[in-house]
């Protein structure tokens, strides 16, 4: 039997709950191993390898190597995690943070200094569903009477 998951009706979300635990296991793996210095020396020297000697998908090789933040949550990546490319990389989590939404890091700084984003938009897909304006029914001509 599914369980039921309200969160998965809210676009450009991604919960990060047991499914997902599961699907970024070595994902996340990997990135735990970079707490070593040792192991964030074999990386930087040859990403690629150091990638193969993980049982992750290919998919999420690749998304490491493009640094595609995004796309490794997408496919079981924690944050958390996630963050210690970044800094294996010499990068901040604003900075991190700004790539993931389009931003620099100033422009992302400002933002969450200001409050965030604007809920506009982000909201349930079906409470989006609900306020989509509705076409207007057509009107009969004087003519067509």
């Amino acid at each position: 039997m599914a369980l039921h998951k309200p969160y998965k009706d809210v676009p450009g979300t991604t919960i990060f709950d047991a499914d997902q635990s599961r699907k970024g296991y070595w994902l996340n793996q990997f990135c735990m191993s970079l707490m070593k210095a040792e192991n964030r020396e074999k990386f930087k020297a040859d990403e690629r390898a150091y990638l193969d000697q993980w049982a992750m998908t290919e998919e999420q090789k690749q998304a490491v190597l493009d640094r595609d933040l995004n796309r490794c949550i997408a496919l079981g990546g924690n944050i958390y995690f996630l963050a210690k490319i970044g800094a294996t990389d010499g990068r901040s989590f604003q900075q991190m943070a700004g790539s993931m939404t389009g931003l620099t890091e100033e422009q992302y700084r400002e933002m969450m200094a200001g409050g965030g984003r604007s809920p506009e938009g982000n909201r349930y897909a079906h409470e989006q569903q609900a306020q989509a304006p509705q076409p207007a029914a057509p009107q009969s001509k004087p003519e067509d009477q």
